[in-house]
């Protein structure tokens, strides 16, 4: 049976859209994008 009180004290509230966007938007997070940049800039030095 389910330990409400146990399960209560777990319990973490979820981010503000604010927030969640500020944590998103601060990771460095290599994308597709970035990753033909990078091959194109790599090809043209060679």
């Amino acid at each position: 049976m389910i330990n409400f009180e146990e399960e209560l004290k777990k319990f973490n509230p979820s981010l503000e859209v604010e927030e969640v966007g500020d944590a998103i938007y601060n990771q460095d997070i290599t994308d597709v994008a970035d990753l033909f940049i990078r091959i194109i800039k790599e090809d043209k030095d060679n």
